[in-house]
């Protein structure tokens, strides 16, 4: 069972059922082509259509499988804690400042 903990994008064949459990809370958003979700300790199951996006739950685990003639594609985006994007906003500003630096020391 192929475990997600990171941001990732990937294709479902039509036919296909991939079971996956969710190592960090996430949200998974279909980009392409409609895919069947069954999720562990849910009665219902989702049908989901380009554009459609659905939370999970850290723990649980989910089945998706592919409908129609196409392949289906999924991503899944995990949110960046509060201090990781601190961290990255302070390199940002630095980059930029950097730049700056440099910028000023070219000579034409």
């Amino acid at each position: 069972m192929r475990e997600i903990s990171s941001s990732i994008a990937f294709e479902i064949r039509n036919g296909e059922t991939v079971p996956l459990k969710v190592a960090r809370s996430t949200r998974l958003v279909v980009r392409g082509g409609a895919i069947w979700v069954t999720r562990s300790d849910d009665t219902e199951d989702y049908w989901l259509q380009p554009g459609h996006t659905l939370r999970l739950r850290r723990g649980e685990r989910l089945w998706l499988s592919a409908e129609g003639d196409t392949q289906a594609r999924v991503a899944f985006s995990v949110p960046t804690r509060c201090d990781e994007r601190a961290l990255n906003w302070f390199a940002r500003i630095g980059e930029r400042l950097v730049a700056r630096v440099r910028g000023g020391w070219r000579t034409v």
